[in-house]
């Protein structure tokens, strides 16, 4: 690193740590708040935050353009808004997920299929629940918890370290075990013990064990361990899944029920199969879904960088 940056790095340090403390400040006191209020605020925040993020309101634009090409460009538009709003709404949902009443989760969260899960447990092999990275999925912790003998999941280490000690002591109230990403060692003693492991697996992969699958019919770098993983520990996968319903007063919890002939001896077979589950359920809620992060960066040439300057300066791409 030059010189000139690690000073830089240095003389900012300060300014982050103050602004994960404001941050956590934040969240434990506005969950005090009547439910109604806080997620009017959140949207409020995240329209806000529409027109001061711009870099990731283009990579919002190039996502949605991609993955949905027979929409309008006001549909696509209507849709971008709505994503932002759903940001917003992601920050309360998180905080009480972390610091709210669970009483009052459990009131707002409706659970589809935990016979599901306690089906799966019976055999005692473990359980893995594929998922997405939604606006929503950190309010949905306490109240899939009681539903585990021990739940436990991987994450990623953020830069902020206070944001980091957030986290760890927020989900530390409904998770058993947390370990980094990719402690596939971790994950496999786990489900040993016949624990519940929470894995979102859909975000961009570009490390050994990935390869270009469709993600909305366009190729993206994806992650295929899951199907290694339940190979070798005998786990039960089943599709997870968790949204917010409209008008607000109600989210949804789906545990689906396994994939037939689950494992396969064919990685991609099978991730495109789980890849498959999840956007059927984007679509559902397409707001709700992380479109702020770049799904299709880390491709192999020639596929192009669709979040280069020229791509977002000249709209949709129609073909890959």
């Amino acid at each position: 690193m030059p010189a000139d940056a690690h000073f830089r790095n240095v003389k900012l340090a300060p300014l982050r740590y103050a602004a994960g403390w404001l941050l956590y400040a934040f969240m434990r006191t506005i969950v005090w708040l009547p439910f109604s209020w806080q997620l009017a605020l959140g949207k409020k925040v995240g329209a806000w935050s529409r027109f001061l993020l711009t870099g990731r309101r283009n990579v919002v634009r190039r996502n949605l353009e991609v993955c949905f090409p027979a929409l309008s460009e006001p549909q696509r538009g209507r849709l971008l808004v709505e994503h932002f709003a759903a940001l917003g709404a992601s920050l309360i949902e998180m905080s009480m997920g972390w610091f709210g009443s669970v009483a009052t989760l459990r009131r707002l969260v409706r659970i589809e299929g935990a016979e599901n899960l306690a089906d799966a447990l019976a055999k005692g092999r473990g359980v893995i629940l594929y998922s997405g990275h939604y606006t929503t999925f950190e309010l949905f912790f306490p109240v899939l918890a009681p539903l585990c003998p021990r739940l436990c999941g991987m994450y990623k280490t953020l830069r902020n370290p206070v944001m980091n000690k957030v986290m760890n002591k927020g989900r530390g109230r409904s998770f058993d075990n947390l370990f980094v990403k990719d402690s596939v060692r971790d994950m496999l003693r786990e489900l040993a013990a016949n624990a519940v492991v929470w894995y979102a697996s859909d975000q961009q992969y570009s490390r050994k064990g990935s390869t270009l699958l469709p993600f909305f019919g366009v190729p993206a770098m994806t992650n295929t361990a899951i199907s290694r993983i339940a190979r070798i520990s005998g786990a039960v996968v089943l599709p997870y899944f968790c949204r917010r319903l409209p008008g607000d007063q109600v989210y949804e919890l789906t545990i689906d029920r396994p994939l037939e002939d689950f494992p396969t001896d064919d990685d991609e077979h099978d991730t495109r199969r789980l890849v498959a589950a999840l956007e059927a359920h984007i679509r559902s809620c397409p707001e709700q879904y992380w479109w702020i992060h770049k799904r299709f960066k880390g491709r192999p040439p020639p596929y192009p960088d669709i979040y280069a300057t020229q791509y977002v300066a000249a709209g949709p791409v129609t073909s890959e």
